[in-house]
């Protein structure tokens, strides 16, 4: 039943995958307005210019040959070249991977041990004082865009504390931890803190609403009845169960995030695939910015299938749905 579930997504993943890879064909090869060589090759190109980037796009062939060519590359992980810096797209998205990788996967960590916590903690007082408290918290986190959050550390937390002879924390950029550790920590925890404020209201409200649905179930207070212990009952029958929506949420969360956190990347001056793909738009780099579309959607369909495999080893229901 298992390993039928996991052909079942990996086959809808990968016609996902197809999916978009034909809709990106379209919008930038058909849909595109003007000549697509031209735009490849760049405003001021020379006529000749122009024919060699249709010759090596294959522009000059039939439309369904230009596809099953451009599918065949990326099958065999070409992602094409930048007509910018003549580098391998692919090359360029790895590259800048880690800085990505790690503002993605620390931020995720520190509202997860937050949020659950917070969350558990409101459900359990729910109507009181401190369920009141934890919600608006949890509200006001969540109404706070990434570049007001971003704006206000940077200004508190690195100008302010700069200024008063304490400068604990850099101005942005990125340091990889192969080369130094403490410095790449410093480097990532305001960046860490910007995304975690709103993942952190979230995941905060999520947990709470679905821990006192949980908590309603006739099983939890058949348990109850039986004498169990209210921690048991809490950790045992209905937190369990009730993580569900906030691991199939993880998901979609990282597959976002690991695909691009555009704003903290801009904001905190982190190189990684979101600068990318801006400065690909900005600089009219078609296969960067058809690279980094793809990337970022591999991304989001793997998440979501290690999310399915998850969630059908937790609970057998999944797998029977």
């Amino acid at each position: 039943m298992m390993v039928h579930f996991l052909l079942r997504r990996a086959a809808f993943g990968l016609l996902t995958l197809w999916l978009i890879s034909l809709a990106v064909f379209i919008l930038f090869y058909v849909a595109t307005p003007g000549d697509p060589a031209l735009m490849f090759a760049g405003e001021y190109a020379t006529a000749d210019q122009v024919a060699l980037v249709r010759a090596r796009l294959g522009l000059d062939q039939p439309l369904h040959v230009q596809y099953l060519t451009y599918l065949g590359g990326l099958l065999r992980f070409d992602f094409g070249m930048s007509f910018v810096n003549q580098e391998e797209v692919l090359s360029a998205i790895l590259r800048r991977l880690p800085a990505t990788a790690s503002l993605a996967f620390g931020s995720i960590l520190i509202w997860l041990l937050v949020a659950i916590p917070a969350g558990v903690f409101s459900a359990r007082r729910a109507g009181t004082a401190a369920d009141r408290l934890v919600t608006t918290a949890a509200l006001a986190g969540m109404s706070f865009p990434t570049f007001v959050v971003g704006t206000l550390l940077f200004y508190v937390l690195f100008f302010m504390l700069t200024n008063a002879g304490y400068p604990i924390f850099p101005s942005g950029g990125y340091k990889p931890i192969s080369r130094d550790a403490l410095e790449w920590l410093r480097h990532m925890i305001l960046p860490w803190m910007t995304l975690a404020v709103v993942g952190t209201g979230t995941y905060t409200r999520i947990a709470r609403g679905s821990l006192l649905e949980t908590l309603n179930q006739d099983y939890v207070r058949s348990a109850r009845a039986k004498g169990i212990s209210e921690g048991c009952v809490m950790y045992h029958h209905a937190l369990p169960p009730s993580l569900t929506p906030v691991v199939t949420l993880i998901g979609l969360d990282l597959g976002g995030l690991l695909g691009g956190t555009i704003i903290t990347e801009r904001i905190w001056g982190i190189n990684g695939v979101g600068s990318l793909a801006v400065q690909a738009v900005e600089n009219g780099d078609l296969p960067m910015i058809m690279g980094t579309v793809l990337f970022a959607a591999v991304f989001i369909v793997v998440a979501n299938l290690c999310v399915d495999i998850v969630q059908a080893l937790r609970d057998p229901r999944v797998r029977l749905g």
